[in-house]
């Protein structure tokens, strides 16, 4: 079992920063493959980003690439994601997500065994 706490979100104006957390409980997280999605009012969930349970290897949908950053600190049971530049569009619930896998490519809802409760990013034009 793992239970997974996001946090970071907030309001913020188009251009600015946000640095999301996900804090992991369970010996075993380093051992999990580790997602953001994102789900906007009205729409689906969305990937936005995964790394495997190494760091090694991290995938992004386009929308996010060169803005977004996911990373993982083993050490620590966290796995964060930068985002920059953000835009309004970019405004959804975002979750954090982890699976037992070796494969980086976890891009489905259902790929993922384990959710948080979201946490809301706002930004505004």
């Amino acid at each position: 079992q793992v239970q997974l706490v996001e946090s970071g979100g907030g309001l913020v104006q188009a251009g600015d920063s946000l640095r999301l957390s996900c804090a992991a409980s369970g010996r075993t997280f380093s051992s999990y493959a580790m997602g953001w999605l994102r789900q906007a009012p009205g729409k689906e969930r969305e990937f936005v980003a995964a790394i495997s349970w190494s760091g090694g290897s991290t995938l992004y949908a386009d929308f996010v690439k060169g803005r977004f950053t996911i990373s993982r600190d083993n050490a620590k049971n966290t796995v964060y994601l930068q985002m920059n530049s953000l835009k309004p569009e970019d405004t959804a619930v975002y979750y954090c997500a982890a699976v037992l896998t070796a494969t980086i490519y976890v891009v489905g809802i259902d790929d993922y065994d384990y959710w948080g409760q979201g946490t809301q990013v706002t930004v505004s034009s």
